[in-house]
């Protein structure tokens, strides 16, 4: 019985120390990120664990209240975008699109294209990477049983996931994210 003891102990040493080892390595992998780089990566993984999806993972979703139509979604995001200084600079009607190729019909499916042109511009001069990001896109979507859901990219890996920002941008970079869930959270309410 003390040998069983001493081995299950053994094994737990062993444990504890590959533990510690990788959470050094983790954390001497994460040099010079953004101190919110670990989190946003952490959960990217449960999300993506629980999804099995890294399109999913990668996105906020919100569903809207049941009794709203997608017009008065739209009515409401553009709205508020208005409020916050987001312009409303494209609109991609992509079930219309597929109706008349596919000449069937499809389930409702718009693209909305938001943007603050003048921080746009800034984060394109700290990166041009930062380009496929632009414009903040809002998905409003009828999914499969019918119900409507906004969808957008979540802007996380963007702000945390890499070197610090500067901050000024980094600030203003956090003012589009909060602006992008306000237009999709109240969007989903019809919450002029």
């Amino acid at each position: 019985m003390g040998m069983l003891r001493n081995l299950l102990a053994l094994i737990g040493l062993l444990a504890v120390i590959g533990a510690a080892a990788l959470y050094a390595k983790f954390n001497n992998a994460l040099d010079g990120f953004d101190p919110g780089a670990g989190n946003v990566f952490k959960e990217f993984g449960e999300a993506l664990v629980e999804s099995k999806s890294a399109a999913e993972a990668s996105i906020w979703k919100v569903q809207v209240e049941e009794g709203l139509s997608a017009e008065d979604v739209e009515e409401t995001m553009k709205f508020v975008a208005n409020e916050h200084n987001m312009s409303n600079v494209g609109e991609l009607p992509l079930s219309l699109d597929i109706e008349a190729k596919s000449g069937s019909d499809y389930r409702f499916v718009k693209i909305y294209l938001f943007c603050n042109s003048l921080i746009a511009a800034e984060m394109l001069d700290y990166s041009d990477a930062y380009s496929a990001y632009l414009p903040c896109r809002i998905t409003l979507i009828e999914d499969k049983q019918g119900k409507l859901w906004l969808m957008t990219l979540n802007m996380d890996m963007m702000i945390y996931g890499g070197e610090p920002l500067p901050p000024a941008l980094k600030e203003k970079a956090i003012q589009v994210k909060e602006y992008i869930l306000d237009i999709m959270n109240r969007g989903a309410a019809g919450d002029f």
